[in-house]
């Protein structure tokens, strides 16, 4: 949940709720990207931009030693309180280094639907890779570019800042490219992609939305990608 000016502190506490029901967040984001982490159990997990906590919440109770991260002191008293101590959390710039943490400390490191609002996305991934473990992985969630696309109009081919009005009211400013240039942002991070996955809505969004489960059934909205260290050849 972070951005340049930490614009969820004054509604962290209607994000969390909103977050943990939500069409896209409880039904579509979190049921792939954990179903993409696989089995969570004894390791140390860095969620980046935790915001309030849902991520660790679902980590924890599955056996992992998760720690969270967020510019928003906000979204940290929200995930503090949800966690207790089952997760450390902390307040952190994703623009500045985490000095506070060792190279190679954790197991898996997420990353999601945050990289779209960071000005650096190389700087901060060669961060992340490098208090990642070499057997480790960093699971990014963001938006697909195709939906930028139909969203946005003009051609796919262009790269840009655009404006998201959220149901609140509030328009947060986001960096969309192609697919290619994301690609390549991971490589250039010293990045290698693992794995690709396109989300799909759950069965349950059906019931509880089914306007945006009829959307998201045939056009895509969100994508993860799993991505590893590269390593020297030997």
């Amino acid at each position: 949940m972070q951005s340049g000016d930490a614009p969820y502190d004054g509604f962290a506490e209607t994000f969390a709720r909103e977050a943990a029901v939500s069409a896209y967040n409880a039904h579509y984001d979190r049921p792939t990207v954990l179903d993409l982490i696989g089995d969570v159990n004894g390791l140390d997990i860095l969620d980046a931009g935790c915001g309030p906590g849902l991520y660790l919440s679902e980590l924890a109770a599955r056996g992992a030693r998760p720690v969270g991260i967020d510019q928003s002191a906000d979204m940290v008293r929200l995930a503090g309180q949800r966690l207790g101590t089952l997760a450390e959390v902390r307040q952190h710039d994703l623009t500045e280094p985490l000095a506070w943490a060792s190279d190679e400390t954790f197991d898996v490191v997420l990353l999601t639907l945050v990289l779209h609002y960071l000005p650096d996305r190389i700087g901060t991934l060669r961060e992340l890779g490098r208090v990642l473990r070499p057997s480790g992985k960093i699971i990014v969630s963001t938006s697909h570019p195709t939906a930028d696309w139909l969203a946005i109009g003009g051609s796919y081919f262009t790269s840009g800042y655009a404006e998201d009005l959220w149901s609140n009211g509030m328009s947060h400013r986001y960096w969309h490219q192609p697919l290619q240039d994301w690609f390549d942002e991971f490589t250039a991070a010293g990045l290698t992609i693992d794995r690709l996955v396109e989300h799909q809505p759950v069965p349950a969004m059906a019931h509880r939305h089914p306007a945006e489960h009829e959307k998201l059934t045939h056009q895509p909205g969100f994508m993860a990608i799993q991505l590893r260290k590269r390593h020297p050849e030997i």
